[in-house]
């Protein structure tokens, strides 16, 4: 997966969607901003539940999009692997092969 690539289709649908309904597109991204800032859970952990969330429901968009996120809120390697495990032990077999699609995401974002 071109992780890269899917972050970049994530902004332009997201783009898009405000140029139809810059109402809909504008609430939409409240609702997310909200929903992920620093609250009882910090920016970093709510990062890396998107990521478990991402992997569980297959969604190679999502996957690079909390990804960056996460890695750009603090979240290490490490503590992204272990994400994938906690998924991989709840979800099975579908969602061990979705770390091929963490792994791209970490290795194209993570910081230099």
């Amino acid at each position: 997966m071109d992780a890269k690539q899917k972050l970049n289709e994530v902004n332009k649908i997201i783009k898009e969607v405000g140029n139809d309904d810059s109402k809909f597109q504008s609430s939409f991204m409240t609702f997310m901003g909200s929903a992920m800032s620093g609250g009882s859970l910090d920016e970093k952990t709510k990062g890396l539940i998107a990521v478990s969330l991402s992997i569980a429901s297959r969604c190679e968009w999502c996957i690079s999009y909390h990804v960056n996120a996460a890695l750009r809120a603090g979240a290490t390697r490490e503590e992204l692997m272990e994400v994938g495990y906690v998924t991989v032990l709840m979800y099975g077999s579908q969602a061990l092969m979705e770390l091929n699609n963490l792994v791209d995401a970490i290795n194209q974002f993570k910081p230099e």
